[in-house]
């Protein structure tokens, strides 16, 4: 099982950087995952936001393989308790096949990316600034694995 997180931009500033990157280590053992960095659609006066947001989608759905689980970060989506999300990654990891996390611009995904992801989910109810998106995300994730492995990381 090969994990993905597909993220519409670049150049995060350097906070964000470290922090994926700790995270990602940490898991790197048990669950290693690969982060795809694509660059956002050109957003200026000429270009609507719808334009921008299917050229992003595009780019993504280039990137998907046919038969992966694909999971778009949309603050539309359910959200899950944390134990949740642990048992739900879990069977993923029964079931082996390759997973990928979609984050998109600013403006969103494209109804295409929505149509060819099989669940949606919100990290929050609230808004999040859209770097603190890839923290939030690997941390929760890196959080599951531990919980499925009885490591005290996780407390209740």
């Amino acid at each position: 099982m090969r994990l993905n997180l597909i993220a519409v931009g670049h150049k995060m500033p350097s906070w964000v950087k470290e922090a994926y990157d700790d995270y990602s280590r940490r898991l790197s053992a048990r669950l290693p995952i690969t982060l795809i960095e694509l660059p956002p659609g050109k957003r200026s006066s000429g270009v609507t936001p719808e334009r921008a947001m299917a050229d992003e989608g595009k780019r993504i759905l280039s990137q998907l393989k046919p038969d992966s689980q694909v999971v778009a970060l949309d603050d539309q989506g359910r959200q899950r308790t944390t134990p949740e999300l642990s048992q739900w990654l879990a069977e993923r990891l029964r079931d082996g096949r390759d997973l990928s996390f979609l984050i998109g611009g600013p403006d969103g995904h494209s109804p295409e990316v929505l149509e060819r992801a099989q669940e949606r989910w919100s990290l929050s109810k609230l808004t999040l600034p859209h770097q603190l998106v890839r923290v939030v995300f690997i941390e929760q994730i890196y959080r599951a694995v531990t919980l499925l492995d009885g490591h005290p990381y996780h407390r209740e």
